[in-house]
Parts: structure tokens; sequence; C-alpha cells
């Protein structure tokens, strides 16, 4: 079985107690069948710095994003642009609007999310989106700006149906995380049997959002099986069937060839 982890942050991981290092972390999503996981940035700096921690490995795909939180470090669309155009570089994010826990700067979230998919519409790299309380503008922006040129996903998706519907006519990916697994998630999971297998994609988000039964725990990629399983029994497939069906997703959106990359 191969599965993906389609969006993880390598780079907040616990190297002190929980994992020796990166090759520890690989090996121990490979023991669970992860075989090729997505490292993605949050800024341009965190961008430089989980690349040195990463190196150049063929388990471990990039992306180079500013996240919406993050607008107040160092960044340079330009730059952004240069380190977007990178061999190792699949995707731009994660961007995106998050007007949950900063709605001081929402013109600078808006400006950031638009430059990021006209990089991606440019380079043909889709976009990684994280929205929070900011579902209208989000969805608005990438109509505005035609990111279904460029495609894209809605990472770690909490929002309703409907939402997914319009994402879904804009040509867009979703991906569900450990959320689903949660206690209080109905209206999550009622999404995820609405969302078609073949554009469904699973993620860690790791270290954050440590499904059952790990909750309160560092999430990692290896942890993106029990996303696979219980995805698996709300779709009603076998866990094999959504891992081929995931795996063929991120090779598609990503431009890539998975199985020729994960080992």
């Amino acid at each position: 079985m191969f599965l993906v982890d389609s969006h993880c942050h390598l780079d907040g991981l616990n190297y002190e107690t929980v994992h020796r290092d990166v090759n520890d972390v690989v090996a121990k999503a490979g023991a669970r069948d992860v075989r090729l996981m997505l490292a993605v940035a949050t800024s341009l700096p965190g961008f430089h710095k989980m690349t040195e921690l990463i190196g150049r490995r063929d388990e471990v795909l990039l992306s180079c994003g500013i996240h919406p939180l993050n607008l107040d470090e160092p960044y340079d669309f330009a730059e952004l642009r240069r380190l977007a155009a990178g061999e190792a570089v699949v995707a731009l994010g994660e961007t995106g609007l998050d007007y949950y826990y900063q709605q001081d700067n929402k013109p600078e979230q808006q400006t950031s999310l638009r430059e990021h998919i006209r990089i991606g519409r440019e380079l043909d790299k889709p976009v990684i989106i994280h929205t929070r309380s900011a579902r209208e503008d989000t969805l608005a922006i990438l109509r505005e700006e035609r990111a279904g040129e460029c495609g894209g996903v809605l990472h770690c998706f909490t929002e309703d149906t409907e939402t997914a519907k319009t994402l879904l006519d804009l040509g867009f990916y979703i991906s569900f995380s450990g959320m689903i697994t949660f206690k209080k998630a109905d209206a999550l999971r009622e999404a995820a049997r609405y969302v078609p297998l073949d554009r469904l994609l699973v993620e860690t988000d790791s270290p954050y959002l440590a499904p059952v039964p790990y909750r309160g725990k560092e999430n990692q990629p290896a942890y993106v099986r029990d996303v696979a399983e219980y995805m698996a029994a709300l779709k009603g497939v076998t866990v094999e069937q959504l891992a081929d069906a995931t795996t063929d997703n991120f090779g598609r959106l990503f431009h890539v060839d998975p199985r020729r990359l994960g080992k």
C-alpha cells in the first residue's frame, strides 16, 4: 500500500525527545505505508530552515509560501517567485486568509493570497490554501484570480458541504486531516462523505491535530495512516482503495509520479 501525507510541517516536529532526525520520521512513516510527504513552509525564512533540515530526498517534496499569520516576518514576492520556481518545489503555500486570529491586516492577507495565486498560475504550480473565518473572501479571491488555472487544494478542510461543492466546481481538491476523527466533527464527516474519491486528499498537518487515538500528542506523518483508515470507513471503501485514490489525486494535482518518488 502507498499513502501520501499531503501536508505536514517537518520543521515543527520535536527532534529532541520524539524523533532522532528527519530520517527517523521518514522511517516511522514508511513502516505504516506512508511513503511520500509534502513538507509545507509557512514563511520564506522558514522555507530556508526547512530545506536545510530536510535536505534532498525522494520521500519528501516541498512547498514554498507565506502563511497569512506570518506576514509580519520578512517577505518579498519576487523572492517567493524565485524560490517557488525551484525544481524541488511543487506548490505555492501555504497561503490564504485567517480572520480568526488576525483581523487588523485583512487587505495585506488578501494581497498575499492573490500574489501566491498569480505566481502559481505563472509557474503552473498549484496553491495550498488555508482559510479560517474567511470563507467568502477566500472563495471570491480564488474566483477572481482564476485559481482553477493552476489548481489547488483547501488543506485541513473545516468548512461545510456547500463550501466543498463550490471548491469542487472551481476544480480544487479537498484535504482532510485527523480532525475527521474528533468526536464533535459530525459536520466535517458529512462533508467528507460528499467529496468524491477522485478529488480527495489526506494529511496530518503535523505536528498539529493528531487523530484519535493520538489526540494530545504530537502529530507526525505516520499518523496519516489513521486518517486514511477512518476516511475509508466513511467512504465505504477499503483502505487500499482509499490509498490508491488519494495517491493518484496527489500526483495529478502536484504534477508528480508519487510511486516513482516514494519508497
